[in-house]
């Protein structure tokens, strides 16, 4: 089971994703430590949608940009239309230029 204190983790590093930026579940566990956690970190999207403040979990796609997560959300185009909202372009649920806006925690938050 995965603990509290993890998900509040992931929650603090996807608040920071700024808006029009993406970064996946891969690298935010990188980004707490635990590279193996990929999945947890999904997991914690999946319960982040009526935390306060809100997490903006449209902003966290799988490594190759293509919106996994979006049948978590209210329905299943809702991930798609925040994300087009912020400016993206999606075809067949993939971001396109996913390598050019993709944030990285581990780098962004160095300093």
């Amino acid at each position: 089971m995965p603990s509290l204190d993890f998900f509040l983790a992931v929650y603090e590093i996807v608040r920071l994703i700024p808006k029009g930026r993406v970064s996946t579940y891969g690298a935010i566990a990188k980004a707490l430590g635990a590279p193996g956690s990929a999945r947890t970190v999904g997991y914690a999207m999946n319960a982040s949608h009526y935390k306060n403040p809100p997490v903006p979990a449209h902003r966290v796609l799988n490594r190759k940009g293509w919106l996994t997560g979006k049948h978590h959300f209210k329905t299943p185009k809702t991930m798609q239309r925040l994300l087009e909202k912020e400016g993206h372009c999606i075809v067949n649920d993939a971001l396109l230029n996913f390598d050019k806006v993709f944030w990285d925690p581990l780098r962004e938050l160095q300093g």
